[in-house]
């Protein structure tokens, strides 16, 4: 289970880079600040309008894979396994009142102590 986790963490950490630099390679509307850094290029490799189509697909699959990795680290992070009862099912149960002929001394030490004082149970 745990390189199952570093592994989902790997692809939304590469994924998450990926979103960022892919957001700021794109050509923005109206703005031609990404003429000054090549983007602006009509003879690329993606033609003229290609390299924005692409951009903005991988982009959204970056983008998509992203939040599944979110969620499935936040499900595999809130999954608490319950703990088994053993062989014996339920555990051993005290009884409520002791028998007539046993003292507070016969009592086993393992047993808890029952207090009905109100916030007995609270720690100091």
């Amino acid at each position: 289970m745990l390189y199952l986790k570093t592994l989902i963490i790997v692809v939304q950490l590469l994924s998450a880079l990926g979103v960022i630099g892919l957001v700021l390679l794109q050509h923005g509307k109206g703005a031609d600040m990404g003429a000054a850094f090549g983007s602006g290029a009509s003879g690329s490799l993606f033609g003229a309008t290609g390299s924005a189509n692409f951009l903005s697909r991988t982009t959204a699959v970056l983008a998509a894979v992203f939040f599944v990795t979110t969620l499935t680290l936040t499900y595999l992070g809130s999954y608490k396994p319950q703990t088994s009862a053993g062989v014996l099912g339920g555990g051993a149960s005290v009884p409520a009142s002791a028998p007539a002929g046993a003292s507070a001394a016969s009592a086993p030490a393992s047993a808890p102590v029952v207090s009905s004082a109100p916030g007995a149970d609270v720690p100091k």
